[in-house]
């Protein structure tokens, strides 16, 4: 865990410490963790899977017919006007 404290002194190069070691860093504000830095490399694994869950979730809908048509622009617009 890096402080903020010790974030501001040593910049990236705490990060860099701590994510040689751990695969996240963990930066904590007045001893309580606040922010988690992860290498880019696995945040796009991590949203990757995000996608492919939301993806699941869709077709999952649509298979249960949980959706809704839109056929016209007025009816596309009453739906953006309720969003």
């Amino acid at each position: 865990m890096i402080s903020a404290n010790d974030l501001k002194v040593q910049g990236i190069k705490a990060l860099s410490s701590e994510l040689k070691e751990n695969d996240e860093a963990i930066i904590s504000f007045r001893g309580k963790p606040k922010y988690i830095v992860i290498d880019f490399e696995r945040y796009d694994r991590l949203r990757e899977l995000e996608l492919d869950r939301d993806y699941l979730e869709t077709m999952k809908d649509i298979e249960n017919g949980n959706y809704k048509t839109i056929s016209s622009d007025e009816e596309l617009e009453k739906h953006l006007e309720k969003l």
